[in-house]
């Protein structure tokens, strides 16, 4: 009996498949968030298909300014997701814009009607749509990891969700996101840091319209992580991760990271160097001391 425990494996774990929406962020000045993640996904056997010429998810500024547009933005890139494959996005916003206008779809048949009609499609009522962090329901790390709680070598994480992972009314008996990034990531051996900031809009666009009230907003997120101990702090939103390394005015701030490197990192992912030069603070030091490189 011993020597069949012994001798016995692990079932073979099979390749999950989703289509891909990176959204505007993720393929521009969040390449490096784009690259690991998609890192990790093949170590953990997910098998991602981006959608072919997807367009931006309107959640800039399409919205706020024109309707139609704001509508249609969205529901052209629902009508190119591959039938029975489900779709995922990492982005909290374009996550929001497009879950949202999906619901539209299953509550108004007038404008599943003109969706049909615009777009030479047929509306699926069972098209499955999940951020990234849902994932981490539906795989388990210890599968694909070997003694995963010594990976990230105690660094000092401070875990920062920005606000856009606060669902709007519609979107309110979904999953809650809060706390999958400190248990992730204390379960592969980092130590998590906990500070008042971590759901504090960082300015979003106002970065661009009002720079000065996105600085005051990131200073005080950082300063503030950096009181409570932290060594880095780690976005789940790479709009955050822009605004919080361009706005930052604070001497000698802590690196900020995208989860996903860290994810990628910790499961042997050997692509990091192309990664990290595109950081405004760089984080190679701190790796360095903490036997991450």
């Amino acid at each position: 009996m011993k020597e069949f425990l012994k001798n016995k494996k692990k079932p073979v774990q099979e390749w999950k498949r989703y289509s891909f929406f990176p959204g505007c962020t993720l393929k521009t000045s969040g390449h490096e968030n784009t690259s690991s993640l998609l890192k990790f996904c093949k170590k953990v056997k997910i098998k991602l298909f981006e959608l072919e010429d997807w367009n931006c998810c309107g959640s800039s500024s399409a919205h706020s300014i024109n309707h139609e547009v704001g509508e249609n933005l969205p529901l052209r890139n629902i009508s190119l997701i591959p039938a029975g494959m489900p779709l995922m996005i990492a982005c909290p916003s374009c996550f929001i814009r497009m879950k949202q206008a999906y619901l539209n779809l299953k509550k108004d048949e007038k404008l599943r009607q003109k969706y049909e009609e615009d777009w030479k499609t047929v509306f699926n009522p069972n098209l499955e749509i999940i951020h990234f962090f849902e994932i981490f329901s539906r795989i388990k790390l210890s599968d694909y990891i070997k003694k995963p709680r010594g990976k990230l070598n105690n660094i000092k994480v401070a875990p920062y969700y920005g606000c856009m992972l606060f669902m709007p009314p519609d979107l309110r008996h979904g999953p809650s996101f809060h706390g999958l990034m400190e248990k992730t990531l204390s379960g592969l051996g980092a130590d998590m840091i906990s500070f008042g900031y971590r759901s504090k809009c960082c300015g979003t666009y106002l970065s661009v319209a009002k720079p000065k009230i996105a600085e005051n907003a990131v200073n005080e997120i950082v300063s503030k992580a950096m009181e409570a101990g932290a060594e880095c702090l780690v976005t789940a939103c790479s709009m955050c991760h822009l605004n919080i390394e361009i706005r930052c005015t604070i001497k000698d701030p802590i690196p900020i990271l995208h989860f996903s490197e860290l994810l990628s990192m910790a499961l042997g992912a050997k692509s990091h160097k192309k990664w990290f030069p595109r950081h405004i603070v760089d984080p190679v030091p701190l790796l360095k001391k903490r036997n991450l490189l």
